[in-house]
């Protein structure tokens, strides 16, 4: 009683925080479907102190326990000139007076130029918080500047509730002279349940481990994928990064299980400005979060460019000599296969990590004709991409593009971008944007992830970022990409099909096809021409589209198994992938067929006893309705490929 007692005096005296909720700032957003609860409020910590925190239930589990939003600012060169207190200008999320809460609604549906579904629905209820800090009048010489409290101080907190999912950014609204904050980190963080695992990866190209947060070594990327102790899967990540630090997840050592935003480095910005979204997506059955993945499309800006007929989404062949004999064979490989582009890959210009190599000429050591090449595979109804480094594209990008559109390239596969801090964000978005300007593609190959930039400079058709069969992963690896990476968006996985490296079965590199969205599919990555002798499966590689009218992920567990459909016209498409361990998958067609309809199934799957050189079984299915539930032997490593044509 007496501990209890001194506790409280010590309160009072203002020696001890009291941590209370001040429910006049507490303020509820609910999903247009209601299953999502964000709820935001302040803490007081003591005499005019106060913090921004939320928690997040879905279908009423809870997502994330209580967690800290705000973002750290230091201004102190720049203020103290003009009498503003450091403290002011250091601690920018703490005493923040709520001004105002409003709450607004969407409902809207857009058509993109190509994606995984031919309309993508824009659902969401919106709550704006606004922020200021009141307790400083400014100096004289801010007054006269205009940095007066009732315009300085103002940051808002934006938060879009969909039936997709949760996600919430920081706006700071125009000031008086375009006001610049350099912004040192978040505060933005993610409590979650004692018990939590995560699929942790350090680097985008690099492994998987499912583990507990505290068995953390060092930052995750992102999409992260979290299985939760009351059954939900939670999936944190970033959209609309253009011109910020990249952020990832790092454990926050304030509580256990706290994750908090890892920013790359600082970024300085003026005013106005949004940073990214920070994506919350829950689901009680994981193939869910795969079929709510154009959140990230929807937090991005509309299509900025107003001619959008040069692009042309497909599939490629990398050309592995640079040679202009082995390009001609390569267009004629690639016309013959249904193949749309060839590329040529580093070293035609010169070395590529070498300041010297010309980006604008064919190397001495190479034959290549560019202009040539470009005719003969226009003849053959065929483009033509070339890699260029980043050091040549930073050196020599306006150049560049205005020539390779004279010589007829097609599109360009950046090699070896920076990514990370903000000045090298803004540098690849603004490359991709000059790109557009002299209708050329990009490929985005190494380090950089997607969030959703796509849909505004839709010439940006995939990028790398991606564990791929650069390095040959297994197929435990494989099966956590859709739940994971892909969730972002598009990535270039190369895949290859004759290549003694690869360490799972035919079928499973065929199904790839289909579970694996690239709007630029790279095909027999690793395989020349001569490899092919005919197999009659790889009619399904020559069939199967890039891009789709809908998309449907039936069944999955990351690091298992995946089940995945897609329509492109009337006909659908399906690819399923095990893990290393054999399994028995049922693909119930009453997911996705059309009812009353019939259909004829082509099916692809893995046969040990076939004395062929692929061991790849083909099975013709006729007259298959809507309902009709196809069992499928998964092969150790192995995969299954389907192809339902209507009559």
């Amino acid at each position: 009683m007496k501990n209890i007692l001194l506790v409280i005096l010590l309160a009072m005296a203002g020696l001890v925080n009291a941590q209370t909720v001040i429910e006049s700032t507490k303020r509820v957003l609910y999903s247009p479907d209601g299953a999502y609860r964000f709820t935001f409020y302040q803490r007081s910590y003591g005499h005019d102190a106060k913090r921004l925190f939320y928690t997040l239930s879905y279908r009423n589990k809870t997502v994330v326990e209580e967690s800290e939003l705000g973002v750290d600012i230091d201004n102190r060169l720049f203020e103290s000139a003009l009498g503003i207190p450091n403290d002011t200008c250091r601690y920018w999320s703490e005493n923040l007076n709520l001004t105002m809460a409003r709450t607004t609604a969407r409902d809207t549906t857009w058509t993109p130029v190509y994606g995984e579904r031919s309309t993508i629905r824009d659902h969401y209820n919106e709550l704006t918080l606004q922020f200021q800090k009141g307790n400083d009048e400014g100096s004289t010489a801010a007054k006269a500047l205009g940095y007066d409290k009732r315009r300085y101080y103002y940051m808002n907190i934006e938060v879009r509730a969909y039936n997709e999912g949760v996600a919430f950014r920081y706006h700071f609204p125009e000031a008086t002279n375009g006001l610049f904050l350099h912004i040192t980190g978040e505060r933005s963080s993610f409590t979650f349940p004692e018990g939590t695992k995560a699929w942790y990866e350090e680097w985008a190209q690099g492994p998987y481990h499912y583990t507990g947060l505290n068995n953390w070594k060092g930052e995750s990327e992102r999409p992260l994928l979290l299985t939760l102790g009351n059954g939900l899967s939670v999936a944190l990540g970033e959209a609309r990064m253009i011109d910020y630090a990249r952020g990832k997840f790092a454990l926050d050592g304030s509580a256990a299980n706290r994750l908090k935003v890892s920013l790359y480095s600082s970024a300085d910005i003026i005013t106005p400005y949004d940073t990214p979204w920070r994506v919350i997506m829950a689901a009680e059955r994981q193939p869910e979060l795969i079929n709510n993945n154009f959140i990230y499309l929807n937090l991005n800006e509309p299509c900025r460019i107003k001619d959008t007929q040069f692009i042309h989404p497909g599939k490629a062949y990398r050309v592995g000599q640079l040679k202009q004999e082995a390009a001609l064979k390569g267009v004629d490989f690639a016309k013959e296969r249904g193949i749309d582009y060839i590329e040529l890959d580093a070293g035609w210009y010169g070395p590529e990590m070498k300041v010297a190599s010309n980006a604008c000429r064919v190397s001495p050591e190479r034959d290549l004709d560019m202009p040539a090449l470009c005719r003969y595979a226009a003849e053959k109804g065929v483009g033509v991409w070339v890699y260029v480094n980043q050091r040549a594209l930073y050196n020599q990008i306006d150049s560049i593009l205005p020539l390779y559109k004279k010589w007829g390239i097609k599109g360009i596969k950046f090699g070896f971008v920076q990514i990370g801090n903000q000045q090298w964000s803004t540098w690849l978005h603004d490359a991709i944007e000059k790109c557009a300007r002299y209708g050329i593609m990009v490929d985005i190959h190494d380090e950089y992830r997607p969030t959703g930039f796509s849909r505004t400079y839709p010439n940006l058709l995939t990028q790398e970022g991606i564990r791929g069969n650069e390095e040959m992963p297994d197929a435990d690896h494989n099966t956590v990409l859709p739940f994971t990476r892909f969730l972002a968006g598009p990535a270039d996985y190369t895949l290859c099909y004759f290549n003694g490296r690869v360490k799972n079965t035919k079928a499973h590199q065929l199904a790839m096809a289909v579970v694996y969205y690239s709007p630029l599919q790279f095909m027999f990555w690793y395989d020349s021409p001569h490899d092919y002798k005919g197999e009659s499966e790889l009619k399904f590689w020559k069939d199967v589209p890039t891009v789709w009218d809908d998309s449907r992920a039936l069944d999955g567990q990351a690091g298992e198994y995946i089940v995945q459909a897609r329509r492109s016209g009337n006909d659908w498409f399906v690819g399923a992938m095990t893990n290393t361990k054999g399994r028995t998958v049922i693909v119930n067609t009453a997911d996705f067929l059309e009812k009353g309809q019939t259909y004829d199934v082509e099916v692809y799957n893995d046969d040990p006893a076939l004395k062929t050189r692929t061991k790849v079984a083909s099975t013709l299915l006729k007259k298959v309705k809507a309902g009709r539930r196809i069992t499928l032997e998964l092969q150790p490593s192995g995969g299954a490929a389907l192809h339902f044509i209507k009559r």
